[in-house]
């Protein structure tokens, strides 16, 4: 408020979360004090030393900061501390010593005028003689603390996220299984893709999902239609829509089991979302250049700061091009990625993002068409000595002529209001925009010849997938006897719009699979355009209330519900094929009983993804899933090493089933289990020593199925291994003659899989693939350099990493990927 007879605008700054500073200009000085009562310092109290982590910033902020964790008054005039930065202030300083530090360079220098108070005053001649402290030569050490907005922060460990309650919540008090994969770990595996990075996740599988045209995630057991970008739905439906760029990406969050209550229509195994890199108050660039096997290169560029003086508008702009061959015959791709931001700070308490991305890929489709070669049937319809033909693994059996185009705009906005300290108000709106085309060839049965194999050619004129998404959220905190409440009331809405007309063959392609002559693509027939395209709307509403409750003696609970409703239409036959809701419950129970243990179980349900078409245009139910889970998390050294370890029970229904009546369509009666045991470990483990380690065991089941002889009762799922582990680490050496050298070194471990989706003995044996490290970093002038080189596959282990056969359809279908062969990346990355 302004008092006009005493000149005086007295205001708050919000600071971190349930803290925020005081203060009043009065005739153009700013006096910033601590909203809590703070006892005067002693002189003794003035000389303890007290740990900072303060990066760097402009000098008001860092001031802002420092006062919060001092209890000290600081004054000065506004116009003093404009446009001048501060230095980082990490490590053990007393309060002299630190504001000594923190002011080092401005032209600035201190006065202590009370024993709370502090003026800032210009250097002059005489300030030698003021209370400033002149500093001998020192050595400081501390403990840092994760920023998630730090580009140079190398933490592996991550105390909170948002994505699990969408409220800011330590993982620590989440009774929900939450992992975290930060900007460092994405740095060390040069991820390119999503996939490189999620299998450090426990429970986590990725295979090449249509022909390797799009990421691929299974997660306890159920595949993934969809990823979320900053907590707004990305539908892929496992198809050719590209894979996520990686040029923008801050983290990657992994939340297991079913999140219907707060996201709606998902797949009850998990969710996997993507966090993208924010504007910054303080000018960072960078440039990166890799170069690898099969002629992989990659360009990217990031560049982020303010544009104005007062930093009310800040902007981020990521580029990144990338142009790869492959191991595997005529496959090679072309990537381009461009994502501007802004980000306007209306006031302390509102801030606006505007955000677009653009993608254009060009890829290859390659299904990894194998060949099944079996002796013969069994009186019971099991095969006889079924293998594998045996070709090389760089073989490809697609024809050449294979390249699938796609664009896809993104066009997001958010805005956050905080009308006090307890409540705030916040609106997302996205537009995803997806247009495509296709050509693929599928491979079918060998002929008697054990030789020749037949394909059959699908292609798309035109593919469009479009959506338009929207959610508000209101938070707020309060006391209730005692208790206390973080509430959550919002509600979403989400438009999917699909649409697609496609043609196949109808005579068969055939190629001897020892010795291949490629003769083109066949022609396709005109007259399957009815059965191959489609035109399908999808509306899905949901509200939902959610309430972490803090009780005494450490004991979180959490509860909430989510009412759905989704309606489908086809528009090709006009028909409006599915009228859905449902009321989804999550509970959680969560005991702390000491700082570095928590216990915690829930029980979640689900309203799942939509299932498609049954005969005559229906759409068939959605599924729904239940899943009851319990497990304890640690977190030592200050959040920097954290534990999870989860058992958990996931029940699915409703899952596609062929019609026994007309086996072209499907019926929602089949039922399938995924129960295991997971344990995620990431963080350091002594200074310099970072490490991650998984280890998933997972028990796939049928319980339902309406065909016998297509899954029997009691098989396990196709394609998830029973066993998976990953082990990753990294060293960072401490001593000053090898400072700036980090090596890391790991290991995937994988048991067999199942290929087939019917009972049948035949399996994808398991493997193990051994990764390294080895970088350097050095500071050249006001630059960063960091020269790095990645070896995927070490031991160049052949092996099938994902595929399936499809026994139960006439043709005998046939995919394979194989994993990639011994792989070297090289980059050279300059920031600053």
């Amino acid at each position: 408020m302004i008092n006009k007879k005493k000149n005086v605008l007295s205001g708050e700054i919000a600071l971190n979360p349930g803290k925020k500073l005081k203060g009043c200009f009065v005739k153009g000085v700013f006096i910033l004090t601590c909203c809590y009562a703070v006892p005067v310092l002693s002189d003794a109290d003035k000389a303890q030393k007290i740990q900072f982590n303060l990066p760097s910033a402009d000098l008001a902020s860092a001031l802002n900061r420092f006062a919060e964790q001092t209890g000290m008054e600081l004054s000065y005039p506004t116009a003093m501390v404009a446009g001048l930065k501060a230095k980082p202030l990490k490590g053990g300083y007393s309060i002299q010593e630190g504001m000594s530090e923190l002011l080092q360079g401005t032209g600035l220098t201190y006065r202590m005028t009370g024993g709370n108070s502090v003026t800032l005053q210009k250097v002059t001649n005489t300030d030698t003689k003021s209370d400033s402290v002149t500093l001998k030569e020192m050595t400081v050490t501390g403990e840092s603390k994760y920023d998630a907005t730090d580009p140079y922060d190398n933490h592996y460990a991550v105390p909170n996220s948002s994505f699990a309650t969408k409220t800011d919540t330590l993982i620590m008090e989440t009774p929900l299984n939450i992992q975290v994969l930060p900007k460092a770990v994405l740095d060390d595996q040069q991820a390119t893709r999503i996939d490189q990075a999620v299998k450090l996740v426990s429970g986590v599988t990725t295979g090449q999902g249509a022909g390797g045209l799009s990421d691929q995630i299974t997660i306890r057991g159920f595949f993934n239609n969809n990823y979320f970008r900053n907590g707004m739905r990305i539908d892929t439906n496992g198809g050719s829509d590209g894979t996520r760029a990686m040029a923008n990406v801050q983290s990657l969050e992994v939340l297991k089991g079913p999140a219907a209550m707060l996201y709606g229509r998902v797949e009850p195994g998990g969710m996997v979302n993507v966090v993208t890199k924010k504007p910054l108050e303080t000018a960072y660039y960078s440039v990166q250049q890799q170069a690898g096997s099969y002629d992989f290169y990659r360009t990217s560029i990031d560049a982020t700061g303010p544009l104005t003086n007062n930093k009310d508008l800040l902007y981020r702009m990521n580029v990144s091009y990338e142009n790869s061959g492959s191991f595997r015959e005529f496959v090679d791709s072309e990537k381009v990625f461009v994502a501007p931001v802004l980000q306007w700070n209306i006031s302390p308490q509102t801030q606006a993002i505007l955000e677009m991305e653009y993608r254009h890929e060009n890829n290859s489709y390659d299904p990894g068409a194998g060949a099944l070669i079996i002796d013969g049937k069994r009186a019971n319809g099991t095969w006889i000595n079924p293998r594998l033909a045996k070709i090389p693994r760089e073989r490809n059996l697609i024809e050449p002529d294979n390249k699938n185009p796609l664009d896809n705009e993104f066009i997001g906005f958010s805005v956050n209001h905080q009308f006090n300290d307890d409540w705030t108000l916040s609106e997302q709106l996205g537009i995803n925009l997806l247009d495509r085309t296709r050509t693929a060839m599928n491979s079918g049965a060998l002929n008697a010849d054990k030789r020749t194999l037949n394909r059959q050619l699908l292609t798309s004129d035109f593919y469009t997938n479009d959506s338009y998404f929207t959610t508000t959220n209101l938070t707020g905190h309060f006391d209730t006897w005692g208790l206390k409440h973080t509430l959550l009331v919002g509600g979403d809405y989400y438009l999917q719009d699909e649409n697609s007309v496609g043609y196949s063959s109808t005579v068969p392609s055939t190629i001897d699979i020892y010795n291949p002559v490629y003769t083109g693509l066949p022609a396709v027939n005109p007259t399957t355009r009815a059965s191959q395209s489609f035109h399908s709307t999808t509306d899905l509403y949901g509200i939902y209330l959610q309430d972490q409750i803090k009780l005494p003696y450490n004991v979180h609970v959490m509860g909430g519900f989510r009412y759905q409703y989704v309606e489908q239409y086809n528009v090709l036959t006009k028909h409006i094929g599915q009228k859905a809701d449902a009321v989804t419950p999550q509970v959680g129970l969560l005991w702390q009983p000491i700082k570095w243990l928590s216990l915690y179980g829930n029980y979640v349900e689900n309203f799942g993804a939509t299932n498609g078409q049954g005969q005559n245009g229906t759409f068939l139910p959605p599924q729904t899933a239940q899943q009851w889970e319990g497990g304890f998390k640690t977190s030592f050294f200050d959040d920097r090493l954290s534990t999870t370890i989860a058992y958990f029970n996931l029940t699915k229904q409703n899952i596609p089933t062929i019609d026994p009546a007309n086996q072209t369509f499907s019926i929602a009666t089949g039922e399938a289990q995924s129960r295991g045991v997971e344990v995620d470990v990431r963080g350091e483990i002594l200074p310099g020593w970072n490490a991650i380690a998984t280890y998933a065991y997972t028990e796939t089941e049928v319980l339902k199925e309406n065909n016998p002889n297509s899954i029997p009762v009691g098989s396990p799922l196709r394609g998830i291994p029973k066993n998976t582990s990953a082990l990753w680490t990294t060293y960072d050496f401490q001593q000053d003659y090898l400072r700036g050298f980090k090596v890391g070194a790991g290991v995937d471990l994988y048991s067999s899989r199942k290929a087939t989706f019917n009972y049948q003995d035949f399996d994808f044996a398991g493997y193990g693939v051994v990764n390294l490290l080895g970088s350097y970093t050095r500071n050249v002038a006001k630059t960063k350099v960091t020269l790095q080189l990645n070896v995927n596959n070490l031991l160049d282990k052949e092996y099938i990493h994902d595929g399936f056969i499809q026994s139960n359809s006439p043709t005998l279908q046939t995919r394979t990927t194989w994993g990639t062969p011994r792989t070297l990346m090289g980059s050279v990355k300059v920031e600053f």
